[in-house]
């Protein structure tokens, strides 16, 4: 039998986890507002407007901060359409997804809506046929607290007190051909590091996220992220990435290897940003906001139908991909490269949160449900906090047409100082072989098993639904802990999460 053996030490830590990482998205795109977070004729919308059963899973999932309000539309958003008497605002055009945007959901109905799902925004501003000037003035009707035109503007339209949103992206995806007002590096460069020194001024505290490559394959990569930081080191707080995967070649071995390519682009990234510091002679890093990614591709002849055949819809169904039990252990597989790279790696994005591309559904008629993805985002977000250690394994590997020989196990371990836990996450993602998977925890004194959770199923096309799921976690009594080394047998293709209580508590950690 293959065997994997994975050292945790606390000791040896590597960063504490911002719990960012566990973030998601919500855009005004298909139904991830309008039949969504927000239906005001369903019965299960509260008094204003919102899906209860939706809030209800999001707060499971405990999602720290979500993007609003794009993603592409973004580009193409006028902010003000957004405020004053709903019966007021006008009708536009979303250029992005050419469907019709009401206006229904502005930014003081998502500011309600993230109080009750216990969650912070993270605002992104229109650079792409906007400006310095627009995203000031959002910023000031956001956050200040009175006596000027927009911040009274404000308290006449319902909300006394700033709603003081200190997380801002700089436009989104300004390399991309497909952006509303496509920029070149140093257009948007230029663009982001004057919008950012004034945005500064408004708010000294709001953190700012530059634009990075829209994917690794992008033609301009990694010259983008160089020369946008050359314009915006001083400014910016994070550069952006995003990164969506799918298995367009049903090739599952090949699909779950694809983790190491978000590795090797993390990696990339680090490099560039530390490059630049160099060349700017600066003590300051600048750390990474993966503020999209996720599987994407089930959809895609139907969202190209609806695009280019049926435009200019309220809330079509677009990006509704039912995922697949091995669409979740490549979504463990990301979340364990995320938790990997916690020392700048600090927020990070699951696209999107509802009906797109999304861990949660909401059908027409019904109630939401959680599709195979919600497990690992869930997961890692209630006990993937704390401080990620310095990994440690030992594995066999297997062969893959794309990617060679890749490792069965992959794994991560996170000390819970607080609770005096240490969470272990581990994927194996040998399609064909069961690995005998030990944890040496010695470093810990007297540990104990809490829990074992597994995801697994026979069929790695298995789904959920609406009236119920073929993919569920279940717990598992078949850890044998002896001395500080707990041995389990990983099943081919799981997710599997390992909980035990530790008896010690190490230093503080800077």
């Amino acid at each position: 039998m293959k065997t994997a053996i994975l050292t945790a030490d606390k000791d040896f830590k590597r960063a504490v986890i911002d719990p960012r990482i566990y973030g998601s998205f919500i855009e005004h795109l298909g139904r991830a507002v309008y039949g969504g977070i927000y239906d005001p004729g369903s019965p299960q919308a509260d008094s204003e407007g919102f899906r209860t059963d939706v809030l209800k899973l999001v707060r499971e999932l405990r999602i720290p901060v979500v993007r609003y309000p794009g993603g592409n539309f973004v580009s193409s958003y006028r902010w003000e359409d957004g405020i004053g008497p709903a019966r007021l605002r006008p009708r536009r055009l979303d250029l992005a997804w050419k469907s019709l945007e009401t206006n229904a959901v502005g930014v003081h109905e998502f500011a309600q809506w993230c109080s009750k799902a216990k969650t912070q925004a993270m605002m992104a501003v229109n650079l792409g046929t906007r400006g310095v000037t627009e995203a000031c003035d959002l910023l000031e009707y956001c956050n200040h607290s009175s006596g000027t035109y927009f911040s009274d503007l404000r308290i006449k339209n319902g909300a006394a007190k700033p709603f003081d949103f200190k997380l801002w992206c700089l436009g989104n995806e300004m390399d991309g051909p497909w952006q509303i007002g496509h920029k070149t590096m140093d257009e948007y460069g230029r663009l982001a590091c004057e919008t950012a020194r004034a945005m500064k001024v408004i708010d000294p505290d709001i953190e700012l996220v530059a634009c990075g490559s829209s994917n690794l394959h992008m033609p301009t990569f990694p010259q983008w992220e160089a020369t946008v930081l050359e314009h915006t080191y001083d400014d910016v707080d994070y550069i952006s990435m995003h990164q969506y995967y799918g298995n367009t070649d049903n090739d599952s071995a090949d699909f779950l290897a694809l983790s190491d390519d978000m590795d090797r682009f993390i990696r990339s990234v680090i490099a560039v940003c530390d490059f630049v510091k160099a060349k700017k002679r600066s003590k300051k890093n600048i750390k990474i906001s993966f503020d999209e990614w996720n599987v994407w591709f089930h959809s895609g002849a139907q969202d190209k139908d609806i695009i280019e055949n049926l435009p200019w819809q309220q809330a079509p169904p677009l990006l509704e991909d039912i995922y697949t039990f091995e669409d979740a252990l490549l979504v463990g597989l990301m979340l364990i490269t995320l938790m990997k790279h916690a020392d700048r790696v600090k927020i990070a994005c699951m696209a999107q949160l509802v009906n797109v591309i999304a861990p949660i559904m909401v059908p027409e008629n019904g109630s939401a449900w959680r599709q195979t993805i919600f497990y690992p985002l869930m997961h890692a977000s209630v006990y993937g906090r704390g401080i990620v250690l310095e990994p440690a394994l030992s594995t066999g590997c297997h062969d893959t047409s794309g990617h060679g020989d890749v490792t069965d196990v992959e794994a991560v371990a996170v000390y819970d100082e607080e609770h005096c836990e240490v969470n272990i996450f581990a994927v194996n993602r040998n399609l064909f072989e069961d690995v005998s998977f030990t944890m040496d925890l010695r470093g810990f004194g007297n540990v104990a098993l809490k829990e074992h959770i597994v995801l697994e199923n026979d069929d790695l096309k298995a789904v959920n639904g609406p009236f119920g799921g073929q993919v569920a976690p279940v717990a598992r009594q078949d850890v044998d802990n002896d001395d500080g080394k707990a041995v389990c047998l990983l099943k081919k293709a799981s997710w599997n999460v390992f909980r035990f209580k530790s008896g010690g508590r190490s230093d503080e950690m800077d």
